[in-house]
């Protein structure tokens, strides 16, 4: 009848079962409604077609009488699918196996042509001398079906009887013979060619089946018509997960921080390796540039998580370092005993840890910072070091006429701090500025002599003057206590003596 029966696709109920090749294979017949029902626009006939197309290991492209430019058209889905997915190296895994095309076609003569030569002249390209593009789209088709190859076969059947309104009450003794014989070649050429649905290298069983079945349907309506780009992104989302976790994984090896150009160097290396493995993968020809775009972006995103990884990183490590050379700046301020080598040299070590340790992009930004900090430390020691030297040289006079006249008594210790004493207390006042002095020769030997005592690689007195200052002031102790017993007071320098006369002088009563 001219009105449709079939509505979208019926699936037979019960499933038939063959032994393929050894194996119990459950098939499935489905009936899809005819093209161009009444009432239906052209995107839903698409959509019933691509997604019998994808579901199918067979088709049966059922054509009344011959074929027509516009039933090659209509196979153009067909062969979207073969270029992007049946055009594989063998040997790696397809997302799935082309479905065979069988064209079936009913017609009353039986003399002439075969089917097979007229399918054969309807694929030759039609001349197209006035460049009409709807012919050189229909000529692209055919050229394409060439892919299909081996995957199609014709067979054509005559009509079951004259009377075709009649056909639902009749049985088959009343058909004709010639149909009902070549109805059961049908029948075995289609058993023949059957093969389990193969997806992505395996055999779907009953549940499987219908996973694929949903993961079709969801990629046929993203959009409003259905397109094999939408099949390719859903084929190819696994792979570009896999692909993406590959990166993460490369790049996840990283110790953080890192210069810029290093870390873009180990980006660029494992973006190639990615996209390597995925175009070893990956499905489709054509319409796989957008999942190759939208793995380009994934990586990109990736990557900016690290960049911002790498600047929080960098930014914690040089912070640090700063924080640290800061503290030692400001340690160096307050020595106890003042010392400019002592100050160089903690200024160096600084330097040198921070352009060794700190990496990333926020070193530049660090680097100032540096700069500035390490200046103005500097500044403020030169400053107060020569003040704080003089107030010490002045105390340490003092503390020399005390420990030469009352503790070791010697009288050049003595006189030697008395001089220093005047010196720095009186003839620098009468004859020089505070400032002026720091420029005179003489202070800058007393400052030469000050280092040389102060610090050097193998002596720190700052870190040792209380453990020595301990030592010194047992040694003396011990000395004043025991050694004039032992030794007498025959000394090489002179001593003060409070005795008077000899230790023979008589005692009075």
């Amino acid at each position: 009848m001219r009105d449709t029966k079939t509505k979208g696709i019926w699936v037979w109920g019960t499933p038939l079962e063959l032994d393929i090749n050894g194996v119990k294979t459950s098939v499935f017949y489905l009936d899809t409604e005819g093209f161009e029902s009444i009432g239906k626009s052209n995107v839903y006939d698409d959509r019933i077609f691509a997604l019998a197309t994808v579901l199918s290991s067979v088709i049966i492209y059922n054509l009344p009488e011959t074929i027509r430019e516009a039933d090659i058209s209509r196979l153009s889905f067909a062969v979207e699918l073969a270029e992007e997915f049946y055009g594989r190296v063998k040997g790696q895994d397809v997302a799935f196996e082309p479905a065979k095309l069988l064209w079936l076609i009913q017609r009353d003569f039986l003399q002439g042509k075969s089917v097979q030569q007229m399918v054969n002249e309807a694929l030759q390209h039609v001349p197209n001398s006035d460049g009409n593009k709807n012919i050189d789209q229909v000529n692209q088709i055919r050229d394409s079906l060439a892919i299909m190859g081996d995957n199609s076969t014709a067979f054509s059947l005559p009509q079951p009887h004259l009377q075709r309104t009649k056909l639902c009450d009749m049985k088959d003794g009343e058909l004709d013979p010639i149909y009902v014989k070549k109805r059961e070649q049908l029948k075995e050429l289609v058993a023949s060619i059957i093969r389990p649905k193969i997806v992505q290298g395996k055999s779907l069983n009953g549940k499987e089946f219908v996973a694929f079945l949903e993961q079709i349907l969801e990629a046929l309506n993203k959009g409003e018509i259905p397109s094999t780009g939408s099949l390719v992104e859903v084929f190819n989302k696994g792979i570009l997960e896999r692909c993406l976790k590959l990166y993460s994984e490369m790049m996840a090896k990283l110790r953080l921080p890192l210069p810029e150009k290093s870390l873009q160097n180990v980006h660029e290396s494992s973006k190639g390796k990615t996209m390597k493995s995925f175009d070893e993968q990956h499905f489709g020809r054509h319409h796989a540039k957008r999942s190759v775009m939208q793995l380009d972006e994934e990586i990109e995103k990736v990557y900016k998580n690290f960049i911002m990884a790498n600047e929080y990183q960098s930014a914690k490590l040089c912070e640090a370092l700063y924080t640290r050379c800061e503290d030692r700046m400001d340690q160096l301020q307050v020595l106890r005993l003042p010392s400019m080598a002592k100050f160089n040299a903690g200024f160096l070590q600084c330097n040198q840890s921070f352009e060794r340790e700190c990496v990333g992009p926020s070193k530049a930004n660090y680097e100032n910072r540096m700069i500035k900090m390490m200046g103005k430390s500097k500044s403020s020691f030169i400053k107060e070091y020569n003040h704080r030297l003089f107030n010490w040289l002045v105390a340490f006079s003092l503390v020399m006429v005390v420990v030469g006249r009352f503790i070791i008594k010697f009288i050049l210790i003595e006189i030697g701090a008395w001089i220093l004493f005047i010196f720095l207390e009186t003839y620098t006042r009468m004859f020089w500025s505070a400032e002026s002095l720091y420029y005179n020769p003489v202070w800058h030997f007393i400052v030469a002599t000050w280092e040389t005592l102060v610090y050097s690689p193998i002596l720190d007195l700052d870190r040792w003057a209380i453990p020595l200052g301990f030592v010194v002031v047992i040694l003396v102790v011990y000395w004043r206590c025991y050694g004039g017993r032992k030794n007498g007071s025959r000394w090489l320098l002179p001593l003060y003596n409070n005795h008077k006369g000899g230790t023979d002088r008589p005692r009075t009563d």
